[in-house]
């Protein structure tokens, strides 16, 4: 590294960036998620919100087009997965239900899977949302 030592640390994943298409659409979805998503500020086209995991979701609908001049949204299918932890598998039944009510698109109803009882169901902009009651996913279990 010029100019310095490398230090030896674990990477962490710290951050989550989702170019949306409409910013309030999309906060109202990841709020019916069950995030508690404050309203941009004036003139900016940006929220985040940091999980008790340390992980921060972030919405915007600039970063990308502004500093990357070859980005383009993609035009089909998906290309992650979101995965939140809801809790009991009642839990993601409640979150699946409200969610295809308000009229989002339910990919996937409340299935055990090979692995844990999930759910899909696409935000605003396409992307896929996992909902789980998969322990593992837990942020405040005991190592």
């Amino acid at each position: 590294m010029p100019g310095g030592t490398v230090v030896d640390m674990e990477m962490q994943l710290s951050m989550v960036i989702l170019e949306v298409r409409d910013l309030p659409a999309s906060i109202e979805f990841y709020r019916r998620v069950g995030l508690d998503l404050a309203d941009p500020g004036p003139g900016r086209p940006v929220v985040i919100h940091r999980m008790g995991s340390g992980v921060s979701l972030l919405l915007t609908t600039s970063f990308a087009s502004a500093y990357d001049p070859a980005w383009s949204r993609p035009n089909g299918g998906y290309q992650q997965l979101l995965e939140f932890y809801a809790g009991e598998n009642g839990a993601v039944d409640q979150r699946w239900a409200d969610l295809v009510d308000a009229g989002y698109h339910g990919r996937m109803p409340p299935t055990q899977t090979v692995g844990p009882y999930a759910a899909m169901v696409d935000d605003p902009d396409g992307n896929v949302v996992l909902l789980t009651s998969d322990e593992t996913a837990r942020v405040d279990r005991a190592p």
